[in-house]
């Protein structure tokens, strides 16, 4: 509210410098020239509603969708926000016909320009006017009358009748600037997509409703095109104010960072001013965004500090199919904020696949629009029998497609990181020398903890013939799943399909969460196979049996909701003041006894009181973009004076690439290099002793490049390495704004002595307490039992413990075919007492070996 009410300040004092008075012969000028316009307006209509009624009425009075008609509407867009100064322009000179002038022309002044046949004055500027025109009842009755002359269904404020002829060197209504060449060939592109024909309509139906719902096939455009066309419309534009935005959620950062991108080059503007992105750890917009792409995650993080989401006019949920757990919270609160916002706010609901009736019937029967998207047909081969091993299939299917098949790309998925990079090397292995026989093949990578430069590598052109009247290359992508449906990447012909997927599942009695590997859903290898097909027709290679496919893979994905831990969510939406959280609209509930168990850890960390209040430990834990886990050991560390480790330790287990490299030819050497860098304690210290000799590194030689030099030397990933550096720095940001960065009590004397090592470890068992295993037996291999859900587990091999101490604190439970504890360092009993004496009172342990074990350090504690 006061945002709104300082943007109404700011626009009541613009149009307090407004002259009231003009020259009279001017308004003589302007009436005449309206009443021209008009003239022309009546007869252009007369001569629609002519060639209309000779062509036949459109059914259910719908809007055309042929593509003359929809280029010319681009056209108006682009040049609304010019009205003002043509109309000045043609009354100097009725004959020449100027180029608008964009010089003393504001953004809300040509996005308020109002059409030549009307004469009325606009309403009185504020940051609300522009929204309700939308809704209201004379808006809708025009819509109405429109519709039924198949004129486009906009809003007043937006919609300007445009003159035949050439739109070149119209200038950018965002920057004030001319287009460029560039702008003019890549909308040639942009026209020949499927969702460009259908602009009007999804412009109508967005004009008259609150909720949208769109189907929009793999290939589509409707990720980058359609949060253009409501820019382009004006829903960000407040006249005599600072604009709304537009936002755009996608499940994955890499989606958010390259759309945003390419939709810059789009709109002829800079990337990263009036288009930019939000992404966990990361930020590219500021003050002038009007389009702005982010993670789902980051839209509910900012719901916590803005519930009305007030810089907003639309929101666009992409990929909502999805079903991630931050798009199902959003969806929730974005229903009831339709209600709270009902003139000045619209909702657009974007699906890849048809079941988005459900989308459909959650908002109470909104409209659902489909769009085409593959204009190729796609051959599906399916194996005969099953393969015996996914990724060697995957291997041998690749390489015969670049020997054996005509030109283009191939696209291949995989389940994670490690089997992408093996992919890479085998695959660029069993092609070495066969140049002369398949062309020349470059071989890319794609998955999300990738740097962005690299990700973007994967749109370049594949290489051309090595020698004159050679065979073309190629170009083979080894992705994960984030290739499905978030990124579009013209050229490829092939995909490769092994039927397999990394999904996370929650089991709320054991209380342990894994990543495991997965069949896919049919929607999902649909959704693959629509990879193919954009350029010219195309083939899917299905690794699994077609009988697989229709009696083996459920029909869609299971909502991540029903299968995560709900803790981090559960304390968000008590950020959010939602307290009711069994009766809040889920689109799928989530079972009581998952909400039980995240109420219960989030007690036992601090985070919430016995009212299910947050506590003041709980506020600042919500302030964090990390695990509630995570979250209480940066908050503990400021007591406990190690506040500059504990945010080292905590940026290196956020990054999601390895940080040791093991290439298999140099395995003996990776693990010497390794050994250098162990801390006898276990795996956290050994991350933080790295951190800090790379930043050491740094400080003596100045240069990323020496940086980069030193991780090849020992084996380690300098891409991980730098992440972790960057996220250091927003997290100590947050320690900064929530007063804890200033309290390391810590002497400098101290840093490198085990008592402070100590500390730092006492810091990681206040967030982790509840992660933590005790030896079964004596031998060398003994396993361990968890104490929160006694699960009989073994350390990864990973895990840099030379020994086997009594106790040990793990990061991540791991789930293969066996169980593993990742990430451990030995820990002390006392410390776990010391940590949370709630959790450990002994008096509600179960019976068993860990209480046993518990008492007796007790009883020692007591002499």
């Amino acid at each position: 509210m006061e945002a709104t009410a300082q943007h109404s300040d700011t626009a009541a004092a613009i149009a307090a410098q407004v002259p009231q008075q003009r020259d009279k012969a001017d308004k003589k000028k302007e009436k005449k020239q309206r009443k021209k316009d008009k003239s022309k307006s009546s007869s252009s209509q007369s001569r629609k509603a002519s060639r209309n009624k000779q062509d036949g009425p459109e059914e259910s009075g719908e809007l055309p969708s042929d593509r003359d008609q929809s280029e010319q509407d681009v056209r108006q867009s682009q040049e609304h926000a010019q009205a003002p100064a043509k109309r000045a322009a043609e009354r100097k000179s009725k004959k020449e016909r100027k180029r608008p002038k964009s010089s003393g022309q504001s953004r809300g002044d040509g996005m308020m320009g109002t059409d030549s046949d009307d004469s009325r004055t606009p309403p009185e500027p504020n940051s609300r006017n522009a929204p309700q025109l939308l809704n209201s009842s004379e808006t809708r009755d025009r819509l109405q009358r429109e519709s039924k002359d198949n004129d486009a269904a906009l809003p007043r404020f937006c919609l300007k009748k445009y003159d035949e002829g050439t739109v070149q060197g119209h200038i950018n209504f965002l920057t004030s600037e001319p287009y460029s060449d560039r702008y003019f060939d890549i909308l040639e592109t942009r026209k020949s997509l499927p969702v460009f024909a259908k602009r009007r309509k999804i412009l109508k139906l967005v004009a008259n409703h609150s909720v949208t719902v769109i189907v929009g096939e793999t290939g589509s455009g409707k990720t980058t095109q359609i949060p253009q066309f409501l820019v382009e419309a004006g829903y960000c534009s407040v006249p005599g104010a600072k604009p709304y935005m537009i936002g755009c959620t996608q499940p994955r950062r890499v989606a958010a960072m390259s759309v945003s991108k390419r939709v810059a080059e789009e709109m002829d503007v800079a990337w990263g001013k009036q288009v930019g992105y939000s992404v966990r750890f990361e930020k590219k917009a500021g003050s002038e965004t009007v389009l702005k792409y982010c993670t789902d995650g980051m839209l509910l993080r900012e719901a916590m500090t803005d519930p009305l989401l007030s810089a907003y006019s639309c929101i666009l949920i992409d990929e909502a199919h999805e079903r991630t757990l931050s798009t199902d919270i959003l969806l929730g609160l974005l229903k009831g904020l339709t209600v709270s916002r009902p003139h000045d706010f619209k909702l657009i609901v974007m699906s890849a696949t048809l079941d988005a009736q459900k989308f459909q019937g959650y908002f109470d029967n909104a409209p659902l629009l489909q769009v085409s998207g593959r204009m190729f047909p796609v051959e599906m081969m399916y194996l005969q029998q099953p393969a015996t091993d996914y990724f060697e299939e995957t291997i041998r299917t690749a390489v015969t497609i670049c020997t054996n098949e005509p030109p283009g790309d191939v696209l291949l998925f995989l389940t994670g990181e490690d089997e992408i990079e093996d992919a890479v090397a085998r695959i660029e292995s069993e092609l070495e020398g066969t140049e002369d026989m398949c062309g020349p093949v470059t071989v890319y990578p794609l998955y999300a903890s990738l740097p962005q430069y690299e990700q973007q590598r994967v749109f370049d052109p594949a290489p051309g013939p090595s020698k004159p009247g050679g065979r073309p290359g190629r170009k083979v992508i080894c992705a994960t799943n984030i290739a499905e449906s978030s990124l579009t990447i013209d050229g490829i012909v092939y995909v490769i399909d092994p039927g397999f997927s990394k999904q996370k599942l929650y089991e709320p009695r054991a209380r342990s969460e894994s990543l495991q590997v997965a069949p896919i859903s049919r929607a999902s290898a649909n959704q693959r196979a629509g990879r193919a097909g954009r350029t010219r027709p195309g083939k899917c290679f299905r690794l699994y049996t077609e009988l697989a496919f229709n009696t083996v893979l459920e029909e869609t994905t299971f909502p991540e909701i029903l299968r995560s831990n709900l803790s981090m969510v559960v304390m968000h939406m008590l950020k959010l003041g939602i307290r009711d959280l069994v009766h809040f609209d889920f689109l799928d509930p989530p079972a009581p006894e998952t909400l039980l168990r995240a109420l219960e850890e989030l007690v036992n960390l601090g985070a919430i009181n016995e009212e299910g209040e947050l506590t003041r430990t709980g506020h600042m834990m919500s302030e964090f973009p990390v695990e509630p886990e995570m979250a209480k050991m940066l908050v503990a560390s400021s007591e406990l004076g190690c506040v500059h480790e504990s945010l080292s330790v905590a940026a290196m287990l956020s990054t999601s690439g390895n940080v040791f490299l093991r290439p298999k030819k140099a395995a003996k050497a990776a693990d010497s290099a390794k050994r250098k860098f162990t801390h006898s304690s276990g795996d956290h210290l050994t991350l933080l002793n790295v951190f800090h000799a790379y930043k050491q590194t740094g400080k003596e030689n100045g240069k990323e490049k020496d940086r980069a030099t030193w991780c090849w030397e020992n084996y380690l990933n300098h891409r991980t390495l730098k992440s972790a550096d960057m996220v250091r720095g927003q997290l100590s940001g947050i320690m900064q704004k929530c007063g804890l960065l200033d309290v390391d009590r810590t002497p400098p004397t101290s840093q490198s002595t085990s008592s402070h090592f100590r500390r730092v470890l006492a810091s990681i068992a206040c967030g982790y307490f509840m992660r933590v295993a005790f030896r079964q037996g004596g031998n060398k291999d003994a396993s361990y039992l968890t104490v929160m859900d006694h699960q009989l587990v073994g350390t990864h091999p990973s895990c840099t413990l030379t020994h086997r101490p009594d106790w040990v604190l793990y990061q991540e439970f791991v789930r293969t075919d066996k169980r593993f504890i990742r990430t451990c360092s030995a820990i002390e009993p006392d410390v776990l007492l010391d940590a949370s004496p709630e959790y450990y009172n002994l008096d509600l342990f179960p019976e068993g070996s860990i209480k046993n074990e518990l008492q007796r350090v007790a009883r020692r504690r007591k002499k």
